[in-house]
């Protein structure tokens, strides 16, 4: 085992156990866990077994099998990458939705509290204090 194979195990050995320790904590989402398990497990077999990373990175056209196994930690991350820009467009569309909510039922509530108040001068009473 060379020095570069024994340091690819240990970072995603230690990747694997940081996102079991995040859900376990309640840091980290289980479906989000679920992309950082599959993808740490990858690299972590890619690491352990040699052969199949050699075979992986003759298959593809790479020298270097070390090399290989950062290509696939790159692509990996790409896909991550990709899968949190959707969930942040979504969450970003949600929360102008949920503004505008917010904005119409403001408009609602100062039309009710401004009737209650005609409606109190009208009857000849004082207008109700509001509280904020």
């Amino acid at each position: 085992m060379d020095r570069v194979q024994v340091v690819s195990i240990l970072l995603t050995a230690g990747i694997f156990g940081l996102v079991f320790e995040l859900v376990r904590r309640r840091r980290l989402m289980e479906r989000y866990a679920l992309l950082w398990l599959l993808s740490t497990a990858t690299m972590l077999a890619l690491a352990v077994w040699r052969d199949l990373l050699e075979l992986f990175s003759s298959a593809v056209g790479i020298a270097y099998a070390p090399s290989a196994l950062f290509a696939v930690a790159f692509g990996v991350v790409l896909v991550l990458l990709l899968h949190f820009s959707l969930v942040i467009s979504r969450l970003a569309d949600q929360n102008k939705v949920l503004a505008q909510r917010v904005g119409i039922l403001q408009q609602r509530i100062d039309e009710v509290e401004i009737a209650r108040q005609v409606d109190a001068i009208d009857a000849g009473s004082p207008a109700p204090t509001t509280r904020s």
